[in-house]
């Protein structure tokens, strides 16, 4: 396949990584205990688990005023770190995707123009904007092919980890940008990093499973493989026709090869833990039955947690991670993504929790002390009370 060699990346001061090496019990960290059924099957399947992370990632800035911010991904991982998560999988700094790896989905006229532009010549090339969706929510930034190429190539380099064998679960939480399509961004997603890493798992593996557990419908993975029964799509969302992206009724089931291989499921507002966890299991369970796919790739969009800056559902952390968990337990190849996710300091939270899940680890509801403390107060807490907004 072309596998460039990954650099292993050990933490270092800039991460403020205060634990000594081996030593995870200065946190309590501690792994399933066998008084469960459910500690039972971890501590029966220890995962081989590859995580990806890139420092520059959390250094862009979409704009003052837009919601996605990259930082989360700063704040994620000092937490993992600093949880001493990393002990328990191989850290990697992916390379950056290549334009010719990503024109395996993209067209090449939509790169060369995300290639060319930048702010500085952004009045230059303003008449292409309306051809390529450029505005609000997929504005012009500094580094924007740079951070594209980075949270793809992490998910390609994941995917092609899990194609040659020597990982069971790959974290990019980069990655999960699910609404660009073929010719254009769509909302803050520059360039799918998940059809990209699916193209490659297709190439070993016969049948993938898309799920996805953001707020908003997966519409660009959808898209990508409406037509095809060797990808089924699995989307829990808001839907009301209005909310974006307007996409993903109950009847979209795919078309020609690919009819029944889409499946979504709308939800209504203010849903709670306990609602969408057994909905959640019921149709995976079913789907998982069914389908029997080869691998899975959950995109874990972290906007459907309560409190979130552009969500309205009401899900706790541990709702949330309660799908990560369930899914593991498949012990399918799994590729774990991130999303969306606005109000970053509980994305922080949710996407650590949830790398203490595919480790099998449970985490101490206290965080651990890094430079970022300010953002996690008054609480400093893994698991604070997020419901009530609807």
């Amino acid at each position: 396949m072309g596998r460039r060699k990954e650099t292993i990346t050990y933490p270092s001061g800039t991460f403020s990584t205060s634990m000594s090496a081996g030593n995870a019990s200065g946190m309590g960290l501690e792994f399933a205990s066998q008084g469960s059924d459910e500690g039972q099957q971890q501590q029966h399947y220890r995962p081989r688990v590859s995580y990806y992370m890139r420092e520059q990632a959390g250094n862009f800035h979409y704009g003052k005023q837009h919601p996605m911010k990259p930082h989360r991904l700063t704040l994620t991982n000092h937490l993992v770190l600093n949880y001493g998560l990393h002990k328990y999988m191989d850290v990697y700094e992916p390379r950056r995707a290549t334009e010719e790896e990503i024109c395996e989905f993209h067209s090449e006229d939509y790169i060369d123009f995300l290639k060319r532009v930048t702010p500085e010549n952004q009045d230059q090339l303003a008449t292409c904007f309306a051809d390529f969706n450029i505005g609000d929510d997929c504005p012009i930034f500094d580094g924007m092919w740079d951070f594209s190429q980075i949270y793809s190539g992490a998910s390609i380099e994941a995917a092609r980890k899990l194609v040659s064998g020597s990982t069971d679960i790959a974290i990019n939480w980069m990655g999960g940008l699910h609404h660009a399509k073929k010719y254009e961004p769509s909302v803050f997603c520059y360039v799918n990093d998940i059809v990209l890493a699916i193209l490659q798992l297709l190439r070993y593996y016969p049948r993938i499973l898309y799920v996805d557990i953001d707020i908003h419908h997966g519409d660009g993975v959808q898209e990508a493989f409406y037509t095809t029964d060797r990808v089924m799509t699995c989307s829990f969302h808001k839907y009301n026709g209005d909310f974006f992206p307007g996409t993903g009724a109950i009847d979209e089931m795919g078309s020609g090869l690919g009819k029944f291989y889409a499946v979504n499921v709308p939800l209504q507002d203010g849903i709670d833990d306990r609602s969408y966890t057994q909905l959640f299991k019921t149709v995976m369970t079913a789907v998982m039955e069914t389908f029997k796919p080869s691998a899975v790739v959950l995109q874990c969009g972290a906007d459907s947690l309560g409190l979130d800056r552009l969500g309205v559902f009401n899900l706790s952390i541990a709702a949330h991670g309660e799908c990560v968990k369930f899914m593991r337990r498949f012990g399918v190849p799994l590729l774990v993504l991130g999303g969306g996710g606005y109000t970053v300091r509980n994305v922080a939270r949710c996407w650590t929790y949830e790398t203490g899940i595919v480790c099998g680890a449970e985490l101490p509801k206290d965080l651990p002390q890094t430079v970022y403390n300010e953002f996690f107060g008054p609480d400093y807490s893994l698991h604070p009370q997020i419901s009530g907004k609807i």
